[in-house]
């Protein structure tokens, strides 16, 4: 393309959006008054978009480079968002938000909002943009304001799972005969999070679920509110507000993994002191009722990397605890509260095995008041490192009583017992993550033999 040709295009781009700039007289020595350029390059030259030679020519014939070309549509869309930026503030000043002040581009799309009324159309911009885009990108023009785009337009980011689940449990009866229960299971997440400011933001999560086995088309399968909470971060304290997860970090989900809706302050570092309220609805899915328990609790955790240790104590108040001492008076007491105490710790031995324990006491029961686990895991698979890997080894012994809903992957129908898990995870993609895990021990209760199988696979995106 001739210099004189791409002269007057970035012009019409500067002088199109009420650019001031007049024409300097005679600038070029081979550019005299009456050429058909000479009012664009005047113009440009002014404004420092396009130079001349040091004989004092411009050599408007010359066929310039795609690098020399992105440099002047660098310097006029510079130009250009300067004008703007000043039509912006004098519709700020006239009380009207019908402009952006953060360009004429985002993201290396122009804002039509700013130039409809102009001369110089968005197709004209766009196709300049989209043509010189590489050259462009190398000089800086776009990087800018894509973080613009990103700082200001597109707040929210995305992230998601696609998790297929196995269960297979067995339970020997006595007297004869056993119970088999199956679940084939896929689910899908979306969990999105909006950057409000720079402390504070909003998390959400959405699941759906389908009984593979039946393919069935229930209510399961809808997507359903998991959490929605606002979060805020102000370096050592964390505040959060909504429904948010309900995990008894201490004790690494031996009493809870679940949801509750209320309110959570965290202060620390390594030495972390964290405290909740709210209501947890998981006495409402027991009873079959509308009876969510009130709650409130709080840990306390010291964690260098190498030792974790901590404490807690978390309180429930529902009517579901009365009816555990209607249904065994020997096994609760006669209250409609569940005051649970909770210790554990984790020792790395290098970055390879990892020692775990922690125990749980519920002081309102009277019979199965505790629950505790114990166990040693081997290096560990990571998501996002393919070919990662880790094997692991439990013993557990789980009440109803004080466990309200445990984490673990092989508590499925029977979750009143003892025994052994033992655990095998790998990542054999990047973004992916396969389970096996294997219980068997004896229900707490009846005595009777007890296994569980559990397989899982999950995609990240």
């Amino acid at each position: 393309m001739k210099k004189s040709v791409v002269a007057a295009l970035a012009a019409a781009a500067i002088m199109g959006t009420g650019a001031t700039s007049f024409a300097a007289a005679n600038p070029f020595s081979d550019v005299p008054a009456g050429h058909w350029a000479y009012q664009a390059i005047s113009s440009l030259a002014q404004d420092g978009v396009v130079e001349g030679y040091g004989d004092g020519t411009y050599r408007g014939d010359r066929t310039i480079t795609r690098y020399e070309m992105a440099q002047m549509i660098a310097k006029a869309l510079a130009r250009t968002d300067e004008y703007f930026d000043r039509e912006a503030k004098q519709y700020e000043n006239r009380g009207t938000s019908s402009t952006t002040t953060s360009g004429i581009y985002s993201g290396g799309k122009v804002d039509s909002r700013v130039v409809r009324n102009y001369h110089v159309t968005k197709a004209d911009l766009d196709r300049l943009v989209e043509e010189f885009r590489p050259e462009l990108e190398q000089l800086g023009v776009l990087e800018k304001r894509v973080d613009e785009m990103w700082k200001f337009s597109d707040q929210v980011k995305w992230a998601g799972e696609m998790r297929y689940r196995y269960w297979n449990e067995k339970t020997d009866v006595k007297g004869g005969g056993d119970v088999k229960t199956t679940k084939n299971r896929i689910e899908l997440r979306f969990a999105p999070t909006v950057e409000v400011n720079k402390h504070w933001s909003l998390r959400a999560r959405f699941d759906a679920r389908v009984n593979m086995a039946t393919d069935d088309g229930d209510s399961d399968t809808n997507f359903k509110l998991k959490r929605a909470y606002a979060a805020g971060d102000y370096g050592k304290l964390k505040l959060n507000i909504g429904r948010m997860d309900f995990y008894t970090n201490v004790d690494d989900g031996l009493v809870m993994d679940d949801f509750f809706s209320g309110a959570q302050i965290v202060y620390g570092d390594k030495f972390k002191v964290a405290l909740m309220a709210g209501r947890w609805s998981g006495t409402s899915k027991t009873l079959g009722g509308n009876d969510p328990a009130n709650y409130q609790g709080g840990e306390i955790s010291y964690d260098n990397d190498k030792l974790y240790i901590g404490a807690g104590y978390h309180h429930f108040s529902s009517e579901y605890f009365r009816a555990l001492h209607a249904a065994d008076a020997k096994a609760y007491k006669d209250t409609k509260s569940a005051n649970v105490w909770t210790v554990g710790a984790r020792y790395n031995f290098g970055s390879s095995v990892n020692l775990r324990g922690a125990y749980a006491s519920n002081t309102k029961a009277k019979e199965y008041k505790r629950s505790w686990t114990a166990g040693l895991a081997y290096k560990g698979a990571d998501k996002s490192k393919a070919g990662t890997w880790g094997i692991s080894a439990d013993y557990r012994y789980v009440s109803d009583y004080v466990s309200l809903a445990p984490t673990y992957d092989t508590w499925f129908s029977t979750t009143h017992k003892k025994g052994v898990e033992v655990g095998l995870d790998w990542a054999p993609m990047k973004n992916t993550y396969a389970k096996l895990g294997y219980f068997w021990g004896k229900e707490l209760g009846t005595k009777e033999d007890t296994k569980t199988f559990f397989g899982r696979f999950s995609w990240f995106f």
